[in-house]
């Protein structure tokens, strides 16, 4: 039995603690968000990134780390992070986090959709059948028609079709450009634009404890995404997406710990159902050699 390469296991280690790091940030996310206007904890997790991002790559790399030869993607890039990390927050108000989060996850199942249909990419019966399954996941969870069903159960749906769009960006990009360098950008063009509407949604924070949560949700983003650039570099994305799905069994957690909330049982099915469809398309990489794509922003 072949055992993975060590650099491949702190692939996967990195991957998988970037998960539990994501669920924190959702977890705070959907904490503060009673209290904070949407826009305003919007701009504090990206300007907390782009500056500590900005702090510990400019001395290392300098003005070379800012050198781009599709500024105009980069900015689009940009915008589509930021389009998805506002579906997220405003889902994270209205919904549990892990039923959340499995919806979520069905986005490399989106790109294949968009593989075929936009790409021209050839598709399998397979990965086809797999999108199929992880839709009927999707659906179990919002259950449109049934009691548990609101406007804002299609939220997410926002976030994976800007999410799609933005990996689908990204694996073009990745073609020509420093990681680094497109980690910059994401950024600041978050926190620019999001500064546009500052202004207008700011509000008076009094307590010690909102603080310390805005603070963490920049923690939690930050550290979650250099933890997965450091994975990427150790090991190839068809090794370490089935991990990010781990994310699911994290959201639930924090969602029981904070929130007291347990998932019903036509909720875990779904989840389970978009798990091991996404896993799957994982294992389905490994033979078809896909782009490679990132996972879902956070």
């Amino acid at each position: 039995m072949n055992r993975p390469a060590p650099h491949a296991l702190a692939g996967i280690a990195l991957v998988v603690v970037a998960c539990a790091c994501f669920s924190v940030l959702d977890t705070t996310t959907k904490y503060i968000s009673a209290a904070v206007p949407l826009l305003m904890a919007l701009w504090f997790r990206y300007a907390f990134q782009a500056v500590a991002t900005t702090l510990v790559v400019l001395p290392l790399r300098g003005r070379h780390a800012l050198r781009t030869r599709h500024l105009p993607f980069q900015c689009l890039r940009g915008l589509l992070l930021l389009a998805s990390s506002l579906f997220a927050f405003a889902s994270l108000k209205y919904m549990p986090v892990g039923e959340f989060t499995a919806i979520v996850m069905i986005s490399p199942l989106a790109i294949t959709v968009l593989a075929a249909t936009v790409l021209k990419e050839k598709v399998s019966t397979p990965r086809w059948l797999l999108v199929a399954g992880g839709f009927a996941g999707t659906m179990v969870i919002i259950r449109p028609g049934g009691q548990t069903f609101n406007w804002a159960s299609l939220l997410p749906l926002g976030l994976v079709g800007t999410n799609a769009w933005f990996q689908v960006l990204t694996s073009k990009l990745a073609r020509t450009e420093d990681p680094v360098t497109m980690h910059l950008y994401t950024g600041w063009v978050g926190t620019l634009v999001a500064s546009l509407a500052l202004p207008f949604v700011w509000t008076r924070v009094e307590q010690p404890w909102l603080w310390l949560a805005l603070g963490l949700m920049g923690v939690m983003a930050t550290i979650g995404h250099f933890l997965l650039i450091l994975a990427y570099q150790r090991a190839p994305a068809a090794t370490l997406t089935p991990y990010l799905y781990t994310q699911i069994a994290f959201a639930m957690l924090c969602g029981w710990l904070v929130f007291r909330h347990v998932p019903d049982g036509l909720s875990m099915a779904g989840m389970v159902a978009i798990a091991v469809c996404g896993a799957a398309g994982a294992w389905l990489t490994v033979r078809e050699r896909p782009p490679a794509l990132e996972p879902a922003p956070a």
